[in-house]
């Protein structure tokens, strides 16, 4: 029977936040406007310049200038409020939210309907439109609020990309490190980000407040269609940069849970925000046509009184490092979740944090970002090209969510048709037009996060794909576990100890005893059969963490369960079990690893070309001896090789 929506939310409110049950709302409101409000929150920099004097100019006369803001008003209530805060945030996995939790939580309630495939599909997809976009942020946000300090002194007009790829490399520099320290500092600069943007806005609202009633008012959005319709339609593509990160509210979830988020958005940075893009559109319309037009290029800057310029343009800059950290954190969580959800191979995850699991840094992840980052600064040069390259993945992903949450409410919530298609109705006909307008900046740019997206997407189900595969032949060539062991039980030679052997499957003879029997024609005491299963949830709580079953002649089978976001070590498992005979001791165990060559065939399963990309990705995954955290002087690895 599935879940009820009150099941599912007293469920959320159980796990929500783990870790930060016991601080106080104000401290994680505080966190939460640090860290996940980062993205959306530097959008006033560039988002309201960029529907006017972007790709797409459009006069900016008081019909459009109101039209702007009721469109970005509204969209920030129907994307960010109504469709994240309000619907997809009470969909959870045990706390966690993001596109891949989502999906772990479909497809673990859904196994066995036909739609589960392309669901599956579709999350993958959402998932590598994240690297594109996680690409383009730091890049955007650093650029564009560097490009403040041509406001400052004109001396700095050559030196803004200098400046930008100077703070973007620091910032991937000090990854290694860990953001703990650096972290506790987020939440009340940004928390002084915003009460900057409030302020800047109500000098210019104090002399038209009027403007509030218009922005309002939806029928000023509506006239801006019915006017100008195909302006219309192309300002979208920019308007949307005004609530690009609204999928980092849902993300981020796990860590400060459903109530902070709620509460901070609503009572804090909506009113933040729009007082901002309010004032930005008061100042535009306190001038004359021909100062409009010249303001129009860079409202948000020239709001800066001259006295407060520098400290101001230095405390956006802050708040875009800010919300670039957490992206790259995003991108080093998603692919933890990737790995142990079996889209990724194995890469090295360093922790950075005794205390905090979540704390994580991915060396590859993050040189390979740096790169990609490095060159869109380089190949865009300003940020309203890259404006142009903005958006695009961010509304895909949105356009996803929709997808994965039309899935919750009819068939995991089981709401009436009635109740949920007029909702769903709404969010698509919104993501529908947004991505719609993203699509004509393809060829200013916006093909760059599609094809990232695409050649990401092209890995991740390559490597699933072919991890099946592999199994599949390794499946047809074992041995049932009784009969091995009724044959070599009295043809090998036991030694003290215990051999522990690493199989990916439950079943069957692993191919590492097989080719121990084989070469070495020895069995230990205890031989266990051990199984490293990653459950479609974020945790696994510890007394469902072990199972064990004799086998009979010393040999055991043991499963060791873990949620997608946990630590993989064996031996601290190992440590708490007593099922399997006496205590493990890990200078009496020997680990047995089996490391496969694959050889492309022309066998019925992947295309050659992409049986080379499994075998080079298979090639350069981290060793499996790191990755679950094995005793490097008690490893033993024997080679086979599979025709996929």
């Amino acid at each position: 029977m599935a879940n009820s929506e009150s099941e599912i939310s007293e469920h959320q409110q159980e796990h929500a936040g783990h870790g930060h049950k016991k601080a106080s709302l104000f401290t994680l409101c505080v966190g939460t406007v640090g860290v996940v409000f980062g993205d959306i929150g530097t959008s006033p920099i560039y988002a309201f310049r960029e529907t006017f004097a972007g790709h797409h100019p459009i006069e900016p006369d008081p019909m459009h200038i109101t039209g702007v803001l009721s469109l970005v008003f509204w969209s920030m209530m129907l994307v960010v409020t109504f469709k994240y805060v309000f619907t997809i945030m009470k969909a959870d996995n045990k706390g966690e939210g993001g596109s891949l939790a989502l999906l772990a939580l479909i497809s673990r309630k859904t196994q066995g309907e036909k739609w589960t495939a392309p669901i599956i599909m579709l999350g993958v997809f959402a998932t590598a439109l994240f690297y594109g976009d996680s690409m383009i942020t730091p890049a955007m946000s650093v650029l564009s609020a560097t490009e403040g300090l041509n406001y400052v002194h004109p001396g700095f007009k050559g030196w803004v990309l200098p400046i930008a790829l100077a703070i973007l490399v620091g910032l991937f520099a000090i990854q290694a490190r860990g953001t703990a320290k650096v972290g506790a500092l987020f939440g009340p600069i940004m928390v002084l980000y915003f009460l900057t943007l409030s302020a800047l806005g109500l000098m210019y609202l104090v002399r038209m407040p009027e403007i509030v009633l218009y922005t309002l008012n939806p029928w000023n959005a509506v006239n801006f269609f019915y006017v100008d319709g195909f302006r219309a339609f192309v300002s979208l593509g920019a308007v949307v940069l005004a609530v690009t990160g609204a999928e980092a509210l849902y993300a981020d979830m796990g860590h400060f849970g459903r109530r902070p988020i709620k509460f901070s958005w609503l009572w804090f940075v909506l009113p933040a925000l729009m007082l901002n893009y309010m004032g930005q559109g008061a100042m535009i319309l306190s001038m004359s046509p021909a100062e409009a037009q010249a303001a129009i290029k860079d409202p948000f800057f020239l709001m800066l009184p001259d006295a407060l310029r520098l400290p101001i343009v230095f405390l956006v800059i802050l708040a875009t490092i800010i919300a670039s950290q957490a992206v790259i954190s995003g991108a080093f969580s998603l692919t933890q979740q990737a790995i142990q959800l079996g889209f990724m191979p194995r890469l090295r995850i360093l922790h950075t944090s005794e205390s905090e699991a979540g704390q994580i840094y991915i060396p590859a992840i993050n040189w390979g970002l740096m790169i990609m980052v490095i060159v869109l600064v380089l190949f865009f040069r300003s940020s309203s090209n890259l404006a142009a390259a903005y958006g695009i993945a961010v509304t895909g992903a949105m356009f996803i969510d929709t997808c994965l949450i039309s899935v919750v409410l009819l068939s995991l919530w089981q709401w009436p048709k009635w109740k949920a298609l007029p909702i769903l109705a709404v969010f698509f006909i919104v993501d529908i037009a947004y991505f719609g307008a993203n699509l004509l900046k393809v060829p200013q740019g916006g093909y760059f996060p599609l094809l990232i997206g695409l050649i990401i997407f092209t890995l991740l189900t390559t490597w699933s794909r072919g991890r099946a595969l592999m199994r599949e032949r390794m499946a047809e060539s074992t041995m049932p576990m009784e009969i091995f062991i009724k044959s070599a039980s009295g043809s090998a030679q036991r030694v003290p100890g215990t051999a522990i052997f690493m199989a990916s499957t439950s079943a069957g003879v692993p191919s590492a005893l097989l080719h121990n029997i084989k070469h070495n024609r020895i069995l230990h005491e205890r031989v266990i059969i051990l199984t490293v299963d990653i459950a479609e949830m974020p945790y696994v709580e510890d007394d469902k963490r072990v199972a064990c079953k004799p086998l009979g002649e010393g040999f055991y089978r043991v499963i060791l369960r873990y949620g997608f976001l946990e630590e993989t070590d064996v031996p601290a498992a190992l440590a708490k079990v007593d099922l399997c005979g006496p205590p493990f001791d890990m200078m009496q165990t020997s680990f047995f690893l089996s490391r496969q060559t694959l050889i492309a065939s022309k066998v019925p399963g992947m295309a050659i070309w992409r049986e080379k990309v499994f075998a080079w990705m298979l090639r350069n995954a981290a060793n499996a001896m790191e990755f679950f955290k094995l005793p490097s002087n008690r490893v033993v690895e024997l080679g086979s090789q599979v025709e996929i």
